[in-house]
């Protein structure tokens, strides 16, 4: 009889992705992969551990599976991903409940690792992080019509409050053939959205090509013949290229959307993050890309309370906020992570202040949301389908406009219809309400 296997995977879509991988491999090995992870003789926990919440967050669901190893439902428990990498041989001797900690380096020999385990070893697995696969076959765990494409492992910017360089190493392009490959046979087993996903995916193939790939990646995948969306994550804006937004401005399967993490506007903050540019040169670029782009979705994220924040430099970023008018946007008090540079600078800020700041930068995104809710009324979106909500008796699913799971929803009823999941379907907007729109089908 089999060893069933399961896993909880934490953190951002990279990491699923890992977490896809490996569990494929355990399967081609023998085990059988289970969705429940609590009927599993294995659990595995895939952690991030990139800020202070994702750390506690990736805690929080060790213990609770310790729980169920303990009360005799769970064998052998497991912890992968960022967290493991990062802290090593601290987690194995913090948490005596895990029976092995496996760096990303060792998700290659996880099959073996696993063995080990059930065998009665308690293990530590930290190989080089450039062992770990780029690629590999992929147990999906996102919807069949839907997939994430990870192009690219690790990070070269440098971000003084950033731990991601530390944890994933240095950035490695994949060859753009084999990305190719994977985007077919995605599309073959009925993907019809691909998201590209790296740490920068702007910086695409500078380290293989020696210049910026990204252009010529997209322009090969829109070729795909039954792909409909094509959606690119985490673009950072000092890569963003006039051939890039030629592409996506040309190609009708790239959605008009673009996620540029800009974390603030100061001049002053953005140097002591290591990141280039001011307000002028961000405004510069942004009005630069929805004028090379009609009808851009822009995404941002920012972060509030970096050490050294004024008054004056939150001001700057509340007013920078309020002009632009992003479509979509997150914003997080900064983490002081140890082990990075920004986490030894002067003039740290008090939570609470970080935290209010945050809080007002997300109540003025909420107003404007909802003016730009209100701006679609009457126009027609072509809407992925992707569930039925019982309670409010009507289907959902996201228009161009929306990622899943980080950006909002189209709710829709369907009189004389029943579209299918994964179908798309053209909704009439008729109101909208906390970000989301809702409307009828047509």
């Amino acid at each position: 009889m089999s060893i069933k296997v399961g896993m909880v995977s934490l953190g951002c879509a990279k990491n699923q992705v890992d977490g896809e991988v490996l569990m494929a491999s355990l399967e081609a090995a023998g085990f059988q992969a289970v969705d429940d992870v609590a009927l599993a003789d294995v659990a595995i926990v895939n952690t991030c551990g990139f800020i202070e919440s994702a750390k506690k967050e990736s805690i929080e669901e060790i213990l609770e599976l310790a729980r169920l190893k303990a009360e005799g439902r769970i064998q052998k428990l497991v912890v992968t991903g960022c967290l493991a990498q990062r802290y090593q041989q601290e987690l194995l001797a913090e948490l005596p409940e895990v029976d092995g900690a496996i760096g990303i380096g060792a998700n290659g020999e996880a099959a073996g690792l696993l063995r080990r385990i059930l065998a009665g070893e308690r293990v530590g697995a930290f190989p080089p992080r450039e062992a770990m696969p780029l690629c590999g076959a992929r147990r999906l765990t996102t919807p069949s019509w839907s997939a994430y494409l990870k192009i690219a492992e690790g990070c070269d910017n440098r971000c003084t409050y950033c731990a991601i360089p530390g944890i994933r190493g240095p950035y490695r392009s994949r060859p753009l053939e084999s990305i190719e490959e994977e985007a077919r046979s995605l599309v073959a087993e009925g993907a019809r959205e691909l998201i590209l996903i790296a740490q920068d995916t702007t910086r695409y193939g500078i380290d293989l090509y020696g210049t910026y790939s990204l252009a010529r990646l997209l322009e090969r995948l829109c070729q795909i013949e039954d792909l409909r969306w094509l959606r690119v994550l985490y673009c950072y804006p000092d890569a963003i290229t006039d051939e890039l937004l030629a592409v996506m401005a040309r190609e009708e399967k790239i959605v008009k959307y673009i996620d540029l993490p800009l974390q603030h506007c100061s001049g002053p903050v953005l140097r002591a993050m290591n990141r280039r540019g001011d307000r002028a040169s961000l405004t510069a670029l942004i009005r630069k890309i929805r004028a090379a782009v009609p009808g851009v979705i822009l995404r941002t994220t920012l972060i509030t309370g970096f050490p050294g924040e004024t008054e004056e430099d939150f001001t700057q970023l509340a007013e920078f906020v309020k002009e632009i008018r992003f479509d979509r946007m997150g914003c997080f008090p900064y983490s002081q992570e140890e082990g990075t540079p920004a986490a030894d600078l002067p003039d740290q800020i008090d939570q609470e202040v970080k935290e209010r700041r945050a809080d007002i930068l997300m109540e003025q995104q909420a107003r404007i949301l909802e003016e730009n809710g209100e701006a679609q009324m009457g126009r027609i979106l072509t809407v992925l389908t992707e569930g039925f909500d019982r309670y409010a008796e009507c289907w959902f699913g996201r228009s161009y406009m929306d990622a899943p799971d980080i950006d909002g929803k189209v709710f829709f009823t369907a009189p004389g219809h029943r579209p299918r999941l994964g179908q798309f379907v053209q909704v009439e907007v008729e109101d909208c309400m906390d970000g989301d729109l809702t409307g009828t089908m047509i």
